[in-house]
């Protein structure tokens, strides 16, 4: 396996400062976060973010990205922008980019859940899906679809309906451990083999549930909120175990949420802590 860091999870470097930490502490790769956001300071993970590229203005931005990613001797795991499967424009705009950068593949966004019934979702953005596999098949790269809670494909089960049909060389699925303590949890193995061969990426976080306060019928309230990779409810000892049983050889890409840790100790630590795990 090899590992790399996805910025939205390093709010406080720019790109170069990521890069170049990143680089030092032994990272395989970085996955640029790519979209349009407020400003904020201090610096958070989804405004103000500075080792955020703007979708705006990509692709002018294409030369910087390539020469700070390979000029710190890093590799790309992929994309990590932020445009709506329904955005055939920017879509595109994201799949010549990562073909330009030579970055494999990129994500596409999924619908949220609730913004209309979820057949009429599920057949719209599976035509969305469809289109951008030809698309992407142009580009010679990859859209991707991450499993994400609140959205139509928050399961592995739902993302392979999704998919199913559509050359998984150009569309394929993230399996993201944290979202689904959020929402989609099935047993790793079984998500595993129904992804088979759209099994492309691995990301990963870590979330915990904890009480609250009291709902109205005197019930205990829950909510869940980012951990360490350490202390988060997923299993992530048994999860890379099972990401190598089942030959899963590719990239796994950080984003780690929690602040209990300075940014530079908390990246350094993963590293470590998933090296152990990775065997």
């Amino acid at each position: 396996m090899r590992f790399s860091v996805f910025t939205a999870s390093t709010p406080e470097w720019t790109p170069a400062e990521a890069a170049r930490e990143l680089a030092a502490q032994g990272w395989d790769g970085v996955e640029w976060r790519i979209t349009d956001q407020a400003d904020a300071d201090p610096p958070g993970f989804w405004a103000g973010n500075r080792a955020t590229w703007p979708l705006r203005t990509l692709e002018e931005s294409l030369p910087e990205i390539d020469r700070i990613t390979r000029g710190a001797g890093l590799d790309y795991s992929g994309i990590g922008a932020y445009v709506p499967s329904t955005d055939h424009d920017d879509v595109e705009r994201v799949l010549a980019a990562t073909a330009t950068l030579k970055a494999g593949r990129v994500r596409v966004t999924m619908p949220k859940l609730g913004t209309a019934p979820y057949p009429e979702l599920f057949a719209a953005t599976r035509d969305d899906l469809a289109w951008a596999a030809e698309r992407a098949a142009a580009h010679d790269v990859t859209a991707l679809v991450e499993l994400h809670h609140g959205t139509i494909a928050a399961s592995a089960s739902a993302a392979r309906r999704l998919v199913d049909g559509l050359d998984p060389h150009r569309v394929a699925v993230i399996h993201d451990v944290g979202n689904l303590v959020y929402e989609g949890h099935e047993d790793h193995r079984a998500a595993f083999e129904l992804l088979g061969p759209y099994l492309a990426h691995v990301h990963v976080k870590n979330v915990a549930w904890r009480p609250v306060g009291t709902r109205p019928d005197g019930s205990t309230a829950w909510a869940a909120d980012w951990a360490t990779l350490r202390e988060g409810q997923a299993d992530l000892g048994s999860y890379f175990a099972t990401l190598r049983d089942v030959g899963y050889d590719g990239w796994v890409a950080v984003e780690d949420f929690s602040t209990a840790l300075p940014l530079a100790e908390r990246t350094r630590d993963n590293l470590a802590y998933l090296r152990t795990l990775a065997g």
